[in-house]
């Protein structure tokens, strides 16, 4: 009894070490893909927030943290997780290359779609040089696109992705905020804490949404990264 019972105890104890193992390292690639540190460019763009701040819809944490929850909840935020989500169930290149077309053609200004374009050929530069996965290095993806296509090649679960991913958009934008407005770190760090449930609340939405939910109706955002184009003096690429 003692022998056979030590041997599934000590096997079982293997599967448990190994799956945490995996589960750590899937994070910590995540981690480090959505960084502020990874060099996709994401402190260049403030996706129409530098307009937002010049003239006066986000002057404060408060207006600041509404500002990006509506375009957690109702604009490019929600609309890029259904969008990652689908892409990390996408089996083939026409699959990919369908959502492809879709998120830039979701872009409302030009500089918006810089934005995705740029940060999603940096992203597949860095980490197919890095942590190289088929189809990681395959034909150019928008950003969305790109992590959700990452995330699966790495076996990286899907509401880990989402979360993280929408994570990031915010925390971009706050780290955006605190230098345009100007905030606080402190106030910087209250933002971020009070968008935690949209986040949550997104991600859960878009893993199980269909693309014919995709829609926003975060007006004065889209209207911001239009004006943003034509703003005399900037800090932000979009």
């Amino acid at each position: 009894m003692a022998g056979p019972t030590g041997t599934i105890i000590t096997t079982t104890t293997t599967i448990m070490v190994t799956a945490i193992t995996i589960m750590t390292e899937a994070r910590y690639r995540l981690m480090t893909w959505l960084s502020p540190a990874y060099p996709v460019g994401a402190f260049s763009y403030s996706h129409g927030l530098e307009y937002a701040v010049e003239a006066g819809l986000a002057a404060d944490c408060a207006s600041l943290s509404d500002w990006i929850e509506d375009c957690l909840r109702h604009g490019a935020g929600r609309s890029d997780a259904i969008i990652v989500a689908h892409a990390w169930r996408a089996e083939d290149a026409g699959a990919r290359a369908e959502l492809a077309e879709l998120a830039l053609a979701l872009q409302p200004a030009r500089e918006r779609l810089l934005e995705t374009e740029a940060q999603g050929a940096a992203f597949q530069l860095v980490t197919s040089a890095v942590w190289p996965a088929e189809p990681i290095d395959a034909a150019p993806l928008p950003y969305p696109v790109a992590v959700g296509v990452a995330a699966r090649a790495h076996a990286i679960p899907l509401d880990e992705t989402l979360q993280a991913y929408l994570w990031a958009f915010a925390a971009n934008l706050v780290s955006a905020g605190v230098r345009l407005v100007p905030l606080g770190q402190t106030d910087g760090q209250r933002a971020q804490a009070t968008l935690m449930p949209a986040i949550l609340d997104v991600a859960r939405e878009a893993e199980t949404a269909d693309l014919d939910d995709i829609g926003g109706c975060a007006f004065r955002a889209e209207i911001a990264a239009m004006r943003h184009e034509t703003q005399h003096v900037r800090l932000f690429r979009s």
